[in-house]
């Protein structure tokens, strides 16, 4: 079945171009101009991924986004015609997979919709679990748990943890995990693999202020600790 996309846009001429495009692309797209709405559709019925404006007539989509994340795990494209990095971090903050400033060409929101599904998709392979004391990562089911008990992280945190888990041990630049997590991610600003490791840290740590698995290394990156708890 063609996998289904909520655009969450009001501008009409755009909505109906993307539609078209996306449709034409393989893609189900259902189109809602307004935040409430979205949440309504996403309550009534799942969907493989959202593409949401941040500038909506009756919420900011920031708003909707973090809203969402309570009721879905749905990958998250935001596009925003504002120039202020704040926004897309905050963005990252609330759970969003990647931002795409508008203008865009059609052809860009494609494959950075694809990356982001392609993530979702990837582990689906029988894998053993990565297990690290107390931390169990199934990659497989894409599932990530502490004491038995399940956290919730975006598809793309997740590719990002599971990224450094798998090279437990070794230190990671900012630019290797982009090249790791992002080999579909067509981009990323220079806060945004900082921005996700802290939620990371927020779903996985016991202290996020005095993290024990995710350790920053000054001036070199990140490196993910084999002995834990």
């Amino acid at each position: 079945m063609a996998e289904r996309i909520l655009l969450v846009e009001d501008d009409a001429r755009l909505a109906e171009m993307l539609s078209e495009y996306l449709g034409g692309a393989g893609f189900r797209v259902v189109h809602v101009t307004l935040g409430a709405a979205a949440l309504e559709r996403l309550a009534a019925e799942p969907c493989n991924a959202v593409v949401l404006d941040l500038m909506l007539p009756d919420m900011d989509g920031l708003d909707v986004c973090r809203q969402l994340r309570t009721k879905s795990d749905a990958p998250v494209l935001m596009l925003t015609a504002r120039g202020d990095a704040t926004d897309r971090i905050v963005g990252l903050e609330l759970g969003a997979d990647d931002y795409l400033p508008k203008p865009f060409a059609p052809r860009e929101l494609l494959a950075r919709l694809r990356a982001i599904l392609r993530r979702r998709g990837n582990g689906a392979a029988s894998e053993a679990p990565l297990c690290f004391g107390r931390l169990e990562i199934d990659r497989a089911a894409r599932t990530l748990r502490i004491d038995g008990a399940e956290r919730t992280i975006t598809s793309y945190q997740f590719a990002l943890l599971v990224a450094l888990a798998e090279n437990a041990g070794r230190v990671l630049s900012r630019d290797t995990l982009m090249d790791l997590v992002k080999g579909e991610a067509l981009e990323a600003f220079d806060r945004s693999i900082d921005v996700h490791v802290s939620r990371v840290r927020a779903a996985i740590e016991d202290d996020a202020r005095h993290p024990r698995r995710i350790i920053t290394v000054r001036g070199a990156g990140y490196v993910f600790a084999k002995a834990q708890d």
